[in-house]
């Protein structure tokens, strides 16, 4: 039988995040039916993970595999995530617990933020175009040179004025050097594609400066609960399992 999937978010004070999670999820159990799978997060939003690990011990579950709903390899996949997991487990030493991968790089986020930005009205063609593809920021600049190295993709791959990543907090460009740079590039028109999994007060932000330079912006929704999405978290669940069943019978 195969271990419980924890599919553990950052968690916000934002009710729409939550709810676009555990809607996430929702879809998660759709292509799975078989599988048991829970919703936990790391902060801000309930369940948190060491209670729902706890709950599971207290199941009798011996083996749960945890996946980050983390695009990149930011602060909370290489620190808060693992210590969370090492202070439950320390506490629960009948639990063996596995972390998957984040969710990215894989080419199926990209493809499903520029599903979204077409959806919203952009077109791939429009060369007076200027696309900010918006993320949360990092401390750790690989994080953000992920999200930029989309972007030029899209610039290369697309008839717009120009593409580039912009972010929230913690990192630059932000929002208005970035509307400055696509100006510069001939943009007449802007729009935002989402490097955000669920609604919540980071997309907010990107959402309130990018109409305050263009109120006309072409706004796109965040990846959410898309049965793309679910069917990445459902592959980097079967690789954590398959590498944890290979460590047991080496």
């Amino acid at each position: 039988m195969a271990p419980p999937l924890v599919a553990v978010a950052h968690g916000s004070r934002d009710p729409r995040s939550a709810a676009t999670i555990s809607a996430l999820v929702d879809v998660i159990r759709t292509r799975a039916p078989s599988l048991d799978v829970r919703t936990a997060f790391l902060d801000l939003s309930a369940p948190r993970l060491p209670d729902v690990l706890a709950a599971l011990h207290g199941e009798g579950h011996r083996d749960v595999v945890v996946v980050p709903l983390l695009l990149g390899t930011a602060f909370h996949a290489r620190v808060d995530l693992p210590a969370m997991v090492a202070e439950a487990t320390a506490r629960l030493p009948r639990l063996a617990v596995s972390v998957s991968g984040v969710l990215g790089p894989d080419p199926r986020l990209p493809e499903l933020a520029h599903r979204r930005l077409l959806a919203a009205g952009a077109s791939p063609d429009d060369p007076e175009l200027g696309v900010i593809l918006a993320g949360a920021g990092s401390s750790h600049a690989p994080a953000n040179h992920a999200v930029a190295a989309v972007a030029g993709d899209w610039a290369r791959d697309n008839r717009w004025a120009g593409a580039v990543a912009a972010f929230a907090s913690a990192a630059r460009p932000d929002v208005p050097a970035a509307v400055a740079t696509l100006r510069a590039a001939g943009a007449r028109r802007l729009a935002v594609a989402s490097w955000f999994l669920a609604p919540g007060r980071l997309p907010d932000r990107i959402v309130n400066l990018a109409r305050a330079a263009d109120p006309g912006v072409l706004l796109a929704d965040p990846l959410g609960a898309d049965p793309t999405l679910a069917d990445l978290v459902l592959d980097r669940f079967s690789e954590a399992a398959a590498v944890r069943t290979d460590a047991r019978y080496a």
